[in-house]
Parts: structure tokens; sequence; C-alpha cells
């Protein structure tokens, strides 16, 4: 059945021109009542309007192929080929087009599968909201909002689109993203003059902010690309931010493009002086470069990451982006909240403590009223962990017929910085009350006539490690509308008690993560006593503990000495994390925060990695780098281990390349110089380089040392750049001994010349693999994995037969004689016995020498995060793309 939209449905040109309509203008000219739309307007608007959406993250396989082919140095090998071609080299240009498009597709396919992962594992990552539809609210996906739909919002909330706000009650929402303006901005329903500035739409809600305080509704005004802060990521683009792995990977990267092409200029213009074709030497000097080149580095990384996401994603664990996975294995210390990490994480209710030795139970009727929800239904898709345990207890279901004569009329939001929430009430006799429920601490300090048999009541409950509420009361006179001002000259009713025991498991998780090399620190808004009990328990209680009042006490450098001998933070506000992990940062290594509320976002923010869970807040989710789909410290030590063997593996592929295939281009670049021939052809060298590539795409599966493990990995180009002139000459020592026995002691011409060096060079490059793995003895207290030793000594057996093979002659080969394989066997020993010496020597320099500085934050980090909460994956059906179908104008297109 078709359907349509409404005739008098329309789409407003700007968030603007809606926020100067009144409420009621705006839900006619939407053509939505108080129900929310239907099921089939809804559909009829998606199909008019795409999905809520400003990025798609799809594996597009022309933009991987144009980043396999936008080398410059592969243009030019290119060109010169062609013109090799044209004055009559043919088979030798032939070759190397062959060679440059295996080459070529080998990239293409390995880094198109590591797309399709990232597409995979961005379908798993999914965002939600409230909506009313047909009368009925949900939790819907964010992509899934049209223009007219009726959406609540609740404290920590990422606003999922722009919205025209129709009842808020307290509502502060935090536009930093959009307008730049640090304070948050108060919002009403009232409509504002045409032409209203966007930092002054106070009757809107704009996609992208958060709600810092407060709850509301609102009707959707604008979706997708035509929102307020889908004009702005339209104008960044999609194209994420460098991770420090991938920083490390350019500077890599760019060191070896200068030693390419300071020996490809060297060489050309000394074959050019020394009279030789300038084709061949253009040719020669291309293919050396092209040899030093990483070639493959892309395709390993990506083969790394994809097995690895994969890997992770079968343990529970998933990254926004597969470059994070590295990011991870940086990690030295861990801040993370307390509840469902070192705890169950489901709150049971105990009893009810009454401060004045009265009824119990009319402290929890107190506690049940003074809750956001109105009604314990409610709970299934809203209501925070202790207000779900009270209405989940027993006792509850025998007060709901005490609760059934009390009217809610007002409600003061629970916010982080008051950390308590206040209900006004009418009982049956008409009288109203002011009920208000939170922190003990900052309950009794609003409270008169605190008895000191309370306090020591309080007192015996946190020694116990449990979690109190505390519930104090105020009449208030009738038709007064509460402020936060009201809440003073309480008087304490009672407290709440709530069991969260510790994780059976928790205890051997923290020691695995210390095995890891990560110190653990539990940043806590709950009470400093109970998050002691609970890290003492778990043997977690090494350090002492700071309260929030404590780091207010403390300058900058203050704090970061105290960091060190702390290991509980407690009762500290979302600005006190950010500055705990502001001040680690700068005190060097790799810093994850682990959190999942609202009062988490701004440390997951200035983390190095952000790691929040399934069931976060959606704020939190979105500052997040890494997604734990349990939250459990063990799935967290698994992705610190994943990342560090992928790094491990990564490093691996980039020592070979600095060391041996350095050393033997090097070689291939002097010899040309006394030589009266090339020491190898230019198809000899890419198809040298494309045989060693390819045995090396075999690393993402080799096994690393667990002292690899034991350890943060990162990037230090200065300890390359060592490696690189250290270990480079060893490797020129045995090219030009090879020289010496092909030219000395078998006579040979160039052709058998160039054979004889082709197989000594790839097996010397290949099989050092062996020993660069690892710091130990390989083989012996050290196995490489069978994929990698099959991978290498098959490329070096190939290597061997080729010029025995009817290709040779194609290929400028001829055959060896016997007794070369014999000087072959003794070289490949002597080499790989030099380099063990070696790495003794080297390693035990590198031990002596200071890590590299601590790492800066990028200032764009926030919005680009933000900018992928809007975004969708596509996915496939029967040849039908169900992903976003954003306008050209946005980010998918450029």
């Amino acid at each position: 059945m078709t359907v349509t939209v409404k005739p008098t449905a329309r789409i407003f040109e700007t968030t603007a021109e809606a926020a100067s309509k009144t409420t009621e203008q705006t839900l006619r000219e939407l053509g939505v009542s108080a129900e929310g739309l239907s099921a089939q307007e809804v559909a009829a608007r998606q199909a008019r309007w795409g999905p809520n959406a400003v990025a798609t993250h799809r594996a597009r396989p022309w933009s991987v192929l144009w980043h396999q082919l936008r080398s410059p140095l592969l243009g030019l090998l290119l060109a010169a080929a062609l013109a090799s071609f044209l004055v009559g080299e043919r088979d030798s240009a032939i070759i190397i087009a062959v060679i440059v498009a295996v080459s070529v597709g080998l990239g293409f396919v390995n880094e198109y599968r590591a797309e399709r992962a990232a597409q995979a594992l961005h379908s798993q990552i999914h965002h939600q909201t409230l909506v009313t539809r047909d009368g009925q609210t949900t939790a819907v996906d964010v992509a899934a909002l049209v223009p007219g739909d009726l959406v609540r919002l609740r404290l920590g909330d990422i606003i999922p689109a722009d919205l025209r706000l129709i009842d808020v009650t307290g509502l502060e929402c935090e536009e930093s993203a959009l307008t730049g303006e640090s304070l948050p901005v108060d919002k009403t329903t009232g409509p504002v003059p045409a032409g209203t500035p966007l930092a002054d739409l106070s009757g809107c809600a704009l996609m992208g902010t958060v709600v810092h305080a407060g709850s509301a509704d609102g009707v959707v005004v604008a979706t997708g690309a035509r929102t307020e802060f889908g004009r702005i990521a339209a104008g960044l683009g999609t194209h994420p931010l460098d991770t420090q792995f991938q920083i490390g990977l350019r500077r890599f990267s760019m060191l070896l493009v200068y030693v390419a092409g300071a020996l490809t200029i060297t060489i050309f213009v000394i074959n050019v002086v020394l009279h030789r074709p300038i084709i061949d030497a253009l040719l020669f000097s291309l293919a050396i470069a092209v040899g030093i080149t990483p070639q493959l580095l892309p395709a390993v990384v990506s083969t790394s990451l994809a097995a690895g996401s994969r890997r992770m994603s079968r343990r529970k664990v998933l990254v926004k982006r597969l470059v994070c996975i590295e990011d991870l294995g940086d990690v030295d210390v861990l801040f993370t909240d307390k509840t469902g990490t070192l705890t169950q994480g489901r709150v049971d209710y105990m009893r009810a403590v009454p401060a004045d030795g009265g009824d119990p139970g009319a402290v929890l009727r107190l506690g049940l009223l003074c809750t956001e929800d109105s009604a314990p239904g409610e709970q299934t898709v809203a209501g925070n962990p202790l207000d779900q345990a009270l209405w989940r207890s027993s006792e509850a279901a025998s007060l709901q017929a005490a609760q059934a004569g009390h009217t809610r009329l007002a409600v003061l939001p629970f916010d982080h910085d008051r950390r308590m929430i206040s209900v006004l009430v009418r009982d049956p006799a008409g009288r109203t009350l002011l009920i208000t429920k939170g922190a003990p601490e900052t309950v009794l300090e609003r409270c008169t006539d605190v008895t000191d048999a309370a306090r020591t009541a309080l007192n015996a409950e946190f020694a116990q490690g449990n979690r109190v509420i505390a519930v104090a009361t105020r009449p208030l006179p009738e038709g007064h509308r509460p402020q936060n001002g009201d809440e003073h000259g309480l008087r304490l009713a009672g407290f709440l008690v709530f069991l969260d025991p510790p994780k059976q498991d928790a205890a051997q998780a923290l020691r695995r993560l210390a095995d890891l090399g990560i110190t653990v620190k539990v940043v806590t808004g709950d009470n400093a006593a109970v998050a002691g009990k609970v890290c003492r328990d778990l043997g977690l209680g090494a350090g002492g503990a700071l309260t929030g009042t404590d780091l207010d006490a403390l300058d900058d450098a203050g704090l970061a000495a105290a960091i060190a001998r702390t290991t509980v933070f407690a009762r500290v506000t979302p600005e006190h994390k950010a500055r705990i992990v502001h001040a680690q940062r700068h005190s060097g290594g790799g810093v994850a925060f682990l959190g999942d509320g609202v009062n988490d976002a701004l440390a997951l923010h200035a983390a190095d990695v952000g790691i929040s869970v399934d069931s976060a807040t959606d704020v939190a989710k979105d500052a997040a780098d890494v997604i734990l789909l349990e939250k459990d410290l063990g799935v967290l030590a698994d992705g610190v281990a994943e990342g560090r063997r992928i790094f491990a593996n990564t490093i691996k592929y980039v020592l070979m390349g600095t060391s041996s295939n350095f050393g033997n281009m090097a070689s291939a670049a002097g010899a040309s110089l006394f030589l009266s021939f090339l020491p190898m052809l230019p198809s000899q060298i890419l198809l040298n380089n494309l045989l060693y590539d390819s045995s090396q795409l075999a690393i993402p599966t080799d096994n690393v040392d667990e002292e690899q493990l034991r350890r943060p990995s990162h990037w230090d180009i200065t300890f390359i750049r060592r490696f690189m002139i250290y270990f480079g000459p060893l490797s020129s020592v045995f090219d030009f001994a090879t020289f010496a026995v092909m030219l000395w002691i078998f006579h040979s011409g160039p052709a058998q010349f160039r054979s004889g060096w082709f197989v000594e060079s790839l097996a010397t490059q290949t099989l050092v693999i062996f020993a660069i793995r690892t710091r130990r003895i390989p083989f012996f207290r050290s196995h490489p994995s069978l994929p990698l030793t099959l991978a290498a000594l098959g490329v070096v057996a190939v290597g061997a037969l080729l010029p025995a093979t009817p290709l040779a002659h194609a290929l400028g080969f001829r055959p060896l004689p016997i007794g070369f394989f014999a000087a072959l066997a003794g070289m490949v020993a002597g080499y790989l016995a030099l380099i063990e010496i070696g790495k003794r020597f080297f390693y035990r320099i590198a031990a002596t020498t200071p890590p590299p500085t601590a790492r800066a934050a990028n200032r764009y980090r926030h919005l680009r995060r933000r900018a992928a909460h809007f975004s969708t994956a596509v996915r496939r059906t029967g040849g039908t793309s169900t992903g976003a179908r954003v306008p050209k104008s946005d980010v998918e297109k450029r």
C-alpha cells in the first residue's frame, strides 16, 4: 500500500523559522498531534526526507583503489615504463606493469577487506532516543527520526535532531559544539523574533548539543544535513582525525620517502654522468625508491586491524575506528568508575534506616515518591539504577496502595552539581510537601537538627561498603512552584540503603591489568569509605583516597604528584574527573578512562582512549573511542592485549623495512657506481619487493612474546631511525659478499650476477623476520606462527627456483651453479647470527634511552566525535541500500 505525507505537513526551511513560531503553529504545520506520528506517517516521511544522519560508513572500492594508486612513485614508474615501451624495450615495460598491478591488487584486496570490517563494526554501534508514536513512548534509533516526531529529552541526552521545544522543566543545554559558548544555555518554549542568531534560539534544542540539566519534550523540525549541526559537519568533511598510531605511520613513511628521494636523485645523476641510458637510469632509480618505500605497509596494517577487530568483537570489545585498537595498547593508566566494573552493577535495595527511629516504611514511601518517573512501569525506558532498585523491591509492591493518594505537582530534576532530586507532592489531606533525595553529604548540609545517632548510622553503612541515599522533606505552601533555592531547611527522614557487592572475577581482572603494566585508579561520585572498602576487598588498596574537596585545594602540579600515590578519587564532579585525566596525561604515558554516565563525558573526551559500555548514556558513548559490550575489566584487558599484539606485529614489518630491505636497496645503489652494468634490472627489483612484501602479509598472524604485551606500545621514530642505521649496513655487508662471490668465484656475467644477488637479497631480507620479530632467541625461546613460517620459506623457495624456470629468460635471469646455494646457506646463516649478536648490543643501548614525550590532544576531536554519533552504516539487502540517503551537500560527498 502506498502512503503519502499529509498535505498539511511541511518542513521548515531553517530551524530559526520554526523557532519564530508558537508551539501550536509548529505542531499544526508539521501535521502532528499529541499522540505523535503513526507508523504509516513515519514510513512516508522517511521515504521523503531520508534518515537522520550526516554521514555514512560505507566501504567504497573506488576510493580504496585510488588510495593504492595515488603514490607519485608508482605514477612516475608507470610513466617511465611507458616511455621504455615506446622506445622498444617492451618486455621490460610489460613485466614492470604486471608487477605493479599485482602489488596494487594485493594492497587493494587487503585494505578493502579492512574497510568492510570497519563498516560491519560501525553497524553494531547504535544510539537511541525516546519518541512518542501512536500514543506510545518507545526507544528508537536516532537515524530513524523524521520531522514531526515527538522526542523526550532527559539529563545527559545528546539532542538527536533540531527540536522545537513544547514543554520544558529546568532545561539547560550545553551548546559549545555549535556556538562555542562554554556555559549551559537556559531553554524555554516561547517563540523568538525572526532572524534571531543561532546562539539565541532559546525555544529550540539543537542537534549535537547536550542536555546539561532538566528535561523537556520537543518536536523534530529538521533532521540530518538540514540541521544546523549537519551544515557545520558538512563543512568539516568526514575524514576522521588521525590517531597517534596513524601519525606514527605517517612519520615513518615520510622518513623513508626522504631517504628514497635522496637515493633516487643521487643514483639517477650518477648513472647519467656515467653515460648510461637515461630510460634505464630512471627506471632503476625509481625501482630503488619503490623498493625502499613501504608500499604494502597499509595492507599489512589493515590486515592486522581487520583481524584484530574480529577477535575483539568476539571478546565483546567494539572500536569506533579500527586504528583505535593500537591506541588502546598504549594505555598504562586506567581511571574507572566503580559501579558495574568493580561491583556487580545490579543495585539491590536492602533497607530503610529512619533518622528518628520511626517507621522504615515511611522513609521508603518518600523515596518512591521522589523519582523522575511517576510510575514503576516507566523504568523499562528510563530511570536511574537506584530508582529501579526501589521499584523492584518487594517492599515497594506493598506500598502501592499508600502511594495512590499522593499527587506529584512538580519535579526539580537531578543534576551533578546539586547531586539531588526534589519532587513536590500533595498528600491525601491536601498538604504540599517537598521531598528531596540525594547524596547524604549534600542532603545533610541542607538539613536542620541532624542527630549524632543519624550520622553514626550513616557512617556504619559506609563502613560496610553499602551505597546510601538520604531522604529529607520540607512543607511548602499551596501553589508554590519549587526552585533550587527551596532545597534548604529540610528535615531528615532517613536513609535508603542499597547493596552493590564486588564482582567475583574483578580481582582476577585487576591482576591481569597489573600484569599488562596498567595502573588502575577508581574515580567515583560515591563516598570515599564505600569505594575504599570495595578496593580493599579486591586487593586494590595500596594507595590513599582523595575527595573532590581535597582536589580543590591542590594546584595542577600538586594534583599530578598526588595522583601517583592515590587509588580512590571520591565524591568528584565531572570537572574533577576531567582535571584528573588532564593532569595524568601531562605526566606522560597513555591514559584511558572508563565511564558510562553523563558525568563521565568530559573525562572521556580528555583521555587518550575513552572507553564506555553499550548500556551507557548517549553522551558517554559519543565521547568514547571504544565500546565494551560487557562492563567487565577482564574484557578490557583482552582489548588492551589485542591492541599491543597488533602494534607489535605492525612494528615487525616496519623494522624489516628499515633493516634488510633498506640495506639491500642501499647495496643496489652502491653497486651501480662500480659495476659496468646495473646490479639488478628495475623489473627484478620490483619483483623482489613484491615477493618480499607478499611474505610479510602473514605477519598479522604471528605470535607475540609475553614481555611485549606487558608494557605499553607506542611509536618512537628515533628508535626506528637508530634501528635502520644500525642494522641496514649489516645487510649490505652480505650483499657485497654476494657481489664478491658472483664476480670472483663464479665469474658471472650480468644476467647470472643479477640472478645470484636476487636470490640472496630475497632470502636474507625475508628470513631476517625470524630474528627481528623477537628479542629472544628465535625458534628456541620464541616460536613464529605457522602461516608466517610457511610464507617466508615459500617466498625464499620461489625466489631460488625462478632462475631455473621457463620464466627466467623473460625476467632476465640465468641458472645458478650448485655451489652458489652452498655459499648462500653460509651467508644466510652468518647474516642471521650477526643480527642476533647485534640485537643484544642494540637493545641494551635502547634500554637506557628515555621514552618519547607525552602527546597532545587534538582541538577538533570533540566535534568530529559528535558527528560520528549521527551516522549510519550501509547495509545491503537484495541489492538495495538501506543506509543513509544524505544530500550531496553533506559530508558523504566530501
